[in-house]
């Protein structure tokens, strides 16, 4: 199968033949119809969170079955799925108290997949999804219906549910709140939108480029602040009563952002820690000030999605129209472009581009 392999941190993606290995116990062999490029993985393709070389990166995706692993009994050959990085064993004290984005099972170091001299390949993110093929833990899917785009419903599997999640799940945020979300990416505005389903009151959107404000307020957001304006925390207090939010989503891997978040939020406010930085960034932080405020900061992991709960409730919201989902595409590219893409990706602006493999254009 042809799959886009990092050879090199920092350095383009080489379109090249691995190897895949048949699905063992408990595993599902997946081809792919698309897979979104999310920040994550240029975070890995840049080398900002190491890892180990040749590898496949790619989380986002979705196609149909094709080869079932003993024992799994919950999926067809050639149904659809969503594809995502979220694995659980269902037996840990965290997969027991229904967190499986905290999954304790570290699991091996086995990948599926090989140069065809037999040369092992990283899997990214256990799942290696730049690849026209996945052989995923059954944990990793989770169904479609027939009539749902695939290029849409990969989405789904990274950027929706951690910006959806982090207002649904981990912040659990009642009605009539306000909220500020810092980053309008992929996952900001998700996050916007997620806190406009949710009944937030007031949802302020910060980012550096005026022209990700204006999308913002297409997802939800209320008002826009230009986060490098010096007076931008005056700016978000006078839309909040001289306050601050109630809720601050922080949704990009920047320690200013965070730095900035923590001026933003309103007395026994929280902060919902969704942007990942890089393995040595660190903020500064006054817990005296935090601790007289009695705020809360909280990580939010893939916005503390569980599958077969969230996915079905966003596929009904999207269905209703108040999840939009088509409109976060920015372009789509075939996989002999995913450098092309990546650079587009690099650059910002982007909402979420879009691999095709070659399996998308024979679905019905």
């Amino acid at each position: 199968m042809k799959a886009a392999l990092c050879t090199r941190f920092n350095a383009p993606l080489e379109i090249t033949e691995l190897s895949l290995a048949a699905p063992m116990r408990g595993e599902v062999e997946v081809t792919l119809a698309a897979c979104a490029i999310c920040h994550s993985d240029l975070h890995f393709i840049e080398g900002a969170w190491g890892g180990s070389l040749p590898a496949v990166y790619g989380h986002e995706a979705a196609g149909f079955v094709t080869t079932l692993g003993e024992g799994v009994t919950d999926y067809r050959i050639g149904q659809r799925v969503l594809v995502t990085l979220i694995r659980s064993c269902g037996t840990c004290q965290c997969c027991a108290d229904g967190r499986p984005v905290r999954c304790e099972a570290g699991g091996t170091e086995y990948s599926p997949l090989s140069l065809p001299d037999g040369t092992p390949v990283t899997q990214g993110m256990k799942t290696g999804a730049f690849a026209e093929k996945v052989v995923v833990d059954a944990s990793q899917l989770a169904p479609l219906p027939d009539d749902m785009p695939l290029d849409v419903a990969a989405l789904l599997a990274c950027g929706v549910i951690t910006g959806v999640g982090a207002v649904f799940n981990t912040a659990a945020m009642p009605a009539g709140v306000t909220a500020v979300v810092i980053g309008t990416g992929g996952v900001g505005l998700n996050t916007i939108q997620g806190a406009r389903i949710a009944g937030a009151r007031h949802i302020i959107a910060l980012d550096v480029a005026p022209e990700k404000l204006e999308a913002a307020r297409e997802f939800g957001a209320t008002d826009g602040v230009l986060a490098t304006d010096p007076d931008a925390r005056a700016q978000v207090l006078a839309l909040t009563g001289g306050r601050g939010a109630e809720y601050v989503f922080v949704t990009v891997g920047a320690v200013m952002a965070y730095e900035q978040a923590l001026g933003l939020t309103a007395p026994g406010g929280t902060i919902i820690m969704a942007g990942m930085t890089g393995n040595d960034d660190y903020m500064r932080l006054n817990p005296m000030m935090v601790a007289y405020l009695e705020q809360r900061l909280i990580g939010s992991k893939m916005g503390g999605t569980v599958l077969r709960r969230d996915i079905p409730r966003l596929i009904d919201l999207y269905r209703q129209g108040r999840l939009k989902l088509d409109d976060l595409i920015s372009n789509r590219y075939p996989l002999a472009r995913i450098n092309e893409a990546i650079a587009d990706t690099a650059k910002g602006g982007t909402r979420r581009n879009v691999i095709l493999f070659d399996a998308f254009e024979g679905l019905p």
